[in-house]
Formats: structure tokens, C-alpha cells, sequence
């Protein structure tokens, strides 16, 4: 009797544990433009890329998760925006996947 009155109180459990997971996942799959135009952002981006900073684009699209890290923005405000036609951020810092991001956008360009 035990095992199963504990499978039925799993269920539930395991029921709210997907419901938080699969919203994150969605909101990922979505392009954020950053703008990279702060002068010390520029700077950083191009000291860890080991590049001139003219070499460096002044916007990139990122995923939402990376865009809302390195703008300081909740990736839920984010997501509303991207799912109202677009989204946009200020970077106000930097990140490894950022970087990362960019170093593809400067391979492709040249």
C-alpha cells in the first residue's frame, strides 16, 4: 500500500518540477540583438578576443539567457518583448558566451 500512496504524491511533484523547466527552455530558442556601443564594453570584448576594437561589431544576437545576463535584464521581460515582434538590450557587462557569440559573428565576416 505505501509504494503506490508514494507514486501518487510523486506525480504531482514531478508534474510541477516539468512545468518550471519547460518555460526556460522556450524562452531560449529566441534571438536578442545587444548593443555593444558602450565605449569600456567595446574595450573588454576586444582585450579577451585579443582583436582591435574597430574589429568588433557594435550589435550581436544572442540568446535570450545570454542577452539578459549581460544587459542586466529578466529574461522574462526579454522573452515578452522577443515574443511582441523583437528584443533588444544595452550590454552592461560582459560574459564568455558573449564573447563567444561574437568571435562567430567576426569569423563569418571575414
Amino acid at each position: 500500500m505505501r509504494t503506490t500512496s508514494k507514486m501518487w504524491l510523486a506525480i504531482p511533484f514531478a508534474a510541477a518540477v516539468l512545468s518550471f523547466s519547460i518555460p526556460a527552455q522556450a524562452q531560449q530558442a529566441g534571438l536578442v540583438n545587444v548593443d555593444l556601443r558602450n565605449a569600456n564594453i567595446l574595450s573588454n570584448i576586444a582585450n579577451h578576443l585579443n582583436v582591435n576594437i574597430s574589429n568588433v561589431p557594435v550589435t550581436v544576437q544572442v540568446p535570450i539567457d545570454v542577452a539578459a545576463n549581460v544587459c542586466g535584464v529578466a529574461v522574462d521581460l526579454l522573452s515578452q518583448s522577443y515574443a511582441k515582434g523583437g528584443a533588444s538590450c544595452y550590454a552592461q557587462g560582459t560574459s564568455r558566451a558573449l564573447n563567444k557569440q561574437i568571435q562567430k559573428v567576426m569569423n563569418l565576416q571575414m
